[in-house]
């Protein structure tokens, strides 16, 4: 992290490990099964509720799988979360990194937590050797979408979804 405070995230050239940054007592770091009930309890604030075992098996599912999630914390439950993987493609030469979720507790808002956390996520994703940082905005998510025009993010094509099972 660059400005005034402790400033940790050199890695040598690895993924960053547990410990990523630190500003201004703000951690950003690695998310491992250790912080699932803290993330659970975030994410239910947020709206998303989630099983803390479950979290941590999703948590450890998407690190095998090469993607990482990023917590923001002080103290108390983590403030804020950016999830993300890497993916090659035909049409670029480096991989792509795609943000899965960036969510930032109301509270917490309009501190530069958000930004920390895109920070340390685009960092992770050059040291994995990603030329490309993509995120995926739903309609209805006006305040992200301003973020990523204030971060330097320019639209591009629209992502449509279909499920792949059946609902019962």
């Amino acid at each position: 992290m660059t400005g005034t405070g402790a400033s940790r995230t050199s890695t040598g050239g690895r993924a960053p490990g547990p410990d990523v940054g630190q500003r201004y007592g703000l951690e950003i770091r690695a998310a491992t099964g250790a912080d699932a009930a803290g993330l659970a309890e975030f994410l239910a604030a947020a709206g998303r509720p989630i099983e803390p075992h479950r979290l941590a098996e999703r948590l450890e599912a998407l690190r095998q799988a090469g993607g990482s999630a990023l917590i923001a914390v002080a103290w108390g439950p983590p403030s804020g979360l950016v999830t993300f993987h890497r993916h090659h493609t035909l049409d670029a030469d480096l991989a792509v990194a795609r943000i899965d979720g960036l969510l930032v507790s109301p509270d917490e808002r309009r501190r530069g937590i958000g930004r920390l956390l895109l920070k340390a996520a685009s960092q992770a994703a050059r040291i994995a050797g990603c030329g490309t940082l993509h995120m995926e905005i739903a309609p209805d998510q006006a305040e992200l979408r301003a973020f990523c025009a204030a971060t330097g993010f320019t639209p591009g094509a629209a992502i449509y979804e279909r499920p792949l099972r059946k609902r019962s």
